[in-house]
């Protein structure tokens, strides 16, 4: 498995995290910000931290039939996540930009065992709003991964959590933004989640 120190320098190696002023998809700002999907558009940086996240997962010792994310961001994740244990993996996408639901002919069957994963997990919100459509189909998640933990290990989702690169980046409401208050560095909205 990969260290932590060496997941950071393929975010490096890929421009991956960027460090400006920038608005989260939980509507937090932020003056780092960590853009998996440059990671991920290569195989084969997808293929070794997406079997590290199947490696991690395989020592929480659950038994899972299928893998589930939020789109966009987690859909790779999902797939070569779900590619390492020979399962199904599927997405959950926005409905009018605001409800995550299941589309595109996905069924979740009463009583089958998800693993719900992410790119990056900064409040856990898009994770939360997927476990419940697990729930809402009579799944259960049994837990929870992601490539990075940008909240230090502060999310508690009620199940097992495992994660390849946890640290704790700063983020501040809009009203308390050093960075809004300096008015040095325009804000920029990188994520695909409208912010309600």
């Amino acid at each position: 498995m990969l260290t932590e120190g060496e997941i950071k320098e393929i975010f490096l190696k890929t421009d991956a995290f960027l460090e400006g002023h920038f608005l989260l998809s939980s509507g937090l700002h932020s003056s780092y910000y960590l853009q998996c999907a440059r990671v991920l558009q290569y195989p084969e940086f997808a293929e070794i931290l997406c079997r590290d996240i199947a490696e991690k997962v395989k020592m929480l010792d659950v038994d899972i039939d299928f893998v589930i994310a939020p789109a966009i961001g987690g859909i790779v994740v999902s797939y070569e996540t779900a590619r390492h244990f020979g399962l199904r993996g599927i997405f959950a996408e926005r409905k009018d930009g605001v409800n995550l639901i299941l589309r595109r002919g996905f069924e979740i069957r009463p009583g089958e065992k998800a693993l719900v994963v992410e790119d990056v997990i900064t409040t856990g919100k898009s994770t939360k709003e997927t476990m419940e459509v697990v729930r809402s189909c009579g799944g259960e998640v049994v837990a929870v991964a992601s490539l990075v933990d940008r909240s230090g290990g502060t999310v508690d989702f009620g199940v097992p959590f495992a994660t390849l690169w946890s640290l704790h980046v700063p983020s501040y409401k809009a009203e308390t933004c050093p960075i809004c208050r300096e008015g040095k560095i325009p804000l920029e909205k990188p994520g695909s989640r409208k912010i309600v």
